[in-house]
């Protein structure tokens, strides 16, 4: 109360509404507040129980509570303890407000969970429809036991799980590869092979494979402006904006934060096709870099619209990796959410690193068009202030972090990492849930593992 207090004496002291109007004001936005914070429990507790229950895993909620749900946005952070929520067999359900129904995430066998608007109230059942089935792809890779790791490989693995990489880290899982044979696997008490995590941005490195394995089957040219349904008006100018240019976030478009944060979008239950299409252009395409969840969004609402189809990453990626551990959400439209919305786990981030490794061929198949790994690693185009650079979905790593020329990464949210050395013929999966915050140095852990591998 002494918070809310001090809000309405701000705005009465900076505001010409009447006292009154403020005080509404301010209660609506702390209303708005508490339902993205329900949006956000309800869909990491389905996401974690329930996905990882449908892949024959178990979390305990006290676990979720613990890791997920703690060292999220300050703004929610306080807010999430007070949430009752409530778990059932195929949804959770989060009170926050007592004239509005609560928030709801339903979980969909072969699709995931997916977060129901703000209002929108409970009747019927998920859609329980099962994609289908893929070939298994490259499941042997764990067919035979993990080898066990050297002693200088096991001390590395050792600190990463002890904050050596990164103050008040929390790692979760580690999986080191190299020429295709796992030589070290380790997980944090209650994780294992089978358990999935929200893989945040990873999620844009998985749109880009998406993309290209399309580009392979010859359903869209990255080259050519995308087709986002929405922008086919005459004369509007973000008709221009190429499927490449939106890969390398450098759409041009307008977003109100870098990264977007997109709050409504992921947790709020506002859908793709109502918010990421209506951002305006700022600045020429191709001209600047501004990290932007909406760029992946939209390349993938393109992709939507020229395949005609909802269910199409399992068939075009993750059936053919046999990644059956992994899992893309949609929203209640049907749109992928694929700049941040999938659960997956450590070992089929593993198969998607090794697959990046032999350049889009698995098992003997090529999957992906030849040079297009070569494009998610080059960095055509604006770049990045500091720090890594960044290709078409990828973050490029070199000398400067330490690290062998041509080494690339996805990253995520949270601690999510699948770093590539292709001069080492080595991946290096990390998994955590790293609060706000805190940072796993992924760089200086993949020179440690590459020194403990000589």
């Amino acid at each position: 109360m002494k918070h809310f207090a001090a809000i309405s004496l701000v705005l009465a002291l900076a505001s010409p509404l009447p006292a009154a109007a403020q005080v509404a004001q301010a209660q609506a936005q702390s209303t708005h507040d508490r339902a993205i914070a329900a949006g956000y429990k309800a869909l990491m507790l389905c996401g974690a129980i329930l996905n990882a229950r449908a892949f024959g895993a178990e979390r305990s909620r006290d676990s979720v509570e613990a890791l997920e749900l703690t060292g999220v946005y300050p703004e929610y952070d306080a807010i999430l303890p007070t949430l009752d929520a409530e778990i059932e067999t195929d949804r959770v359900s989060v009170r926050y407000d007592a004239a509005m129904p609560p928030r709801v995430a339903d979980h969909r066998i072969g699709r995931g969970c997916m977060i129901r608007p703000i209002g929108a109230t409970v009747s019927g059942s998920p859609d329980h429809r099962v994609p289908e089935p893929q070939p298994a792809g490259m499941r042997d890779m764990f067919a035979a036991s993990v080898a066990r790791a050297s002693p200088r490989l096991a001390a590395s693995i050792d600190r990463a799980f002890t904050g050596g990489f990164g103050e008040n880290s929390r790692t979760t899982s580690v999986l080191v590869v190299r020429d295709g044979k796992p030589m070290a696997e380790r997980y944090a008490r209650g994780f294992g092979p089978s358990t999935p995590q929200r893989t945040w941005s990873v999620a844009k490195s998985m749109a880009g494979t998406i993309i290209g394995a399309a580009v392979y089957r010859n359903r869209i040219d990255p080259d050519a402006p995308a087709p986002v349904p929405e922008w086919q008006t005459p004369a509007d100018p973000r008709a221009a904006i190429t499927l490449d240019q939106l890969m390398r976030m450098a759409s041009g478009l307008y977003s109100a934060t870098a990264g977007n944060r997109t709050d409504a979008l992921y947790f709020g239950g506002t859908a793709v096709t109502e918010e990421a299409v209506a951002w305006p252009l700022e600045a020429p395409p191709g001209s600047r870099f501004r990290y932007a969840n909406n760029d992946t969004l939209l390349a993938i609402r393109a992709l939507r619209h020229v395949l005609g189809e909802d269910d199409f990453a399992e068939a075009l990626l993750f059936g053919r990796l046999g990644m059956a551990n992994t899992v893309a959400e949609q929203d209640w439209q049907g749109n992928y959410m694929l700049s941040s919305q999938v659960w997956s786990t450590a070992r089929d981030f593993a198969r998607l690193g090794q697959f990046w490794l032999n350049d889009g061929v698995w098992q003997g198949t090529r999957l992906l068009p030849q040079g297009w790994m070569r494009r998610m690693t080059t960095p055509g185009g604006p770049q990045p202030a500091s720090g890594p650079g960044y290709g078409a979905t990828l973050w490029l790593f070199g000398p400067a972090q330490g690290l062998p020329e041509g080494s690339y990464a996805a990253q995520g949210n949270r601690g999510q990492y699948i770093m590539v050395v292709p001069a080492r013929r080595l991946v290096v999966v990390r998994r955590g849930e790293d609060a706000v915050g805190a940072r796993f140095d992924i760089a200086a852990f993949t020179a440690d593992v590459l020194k403990a591998v000589d």
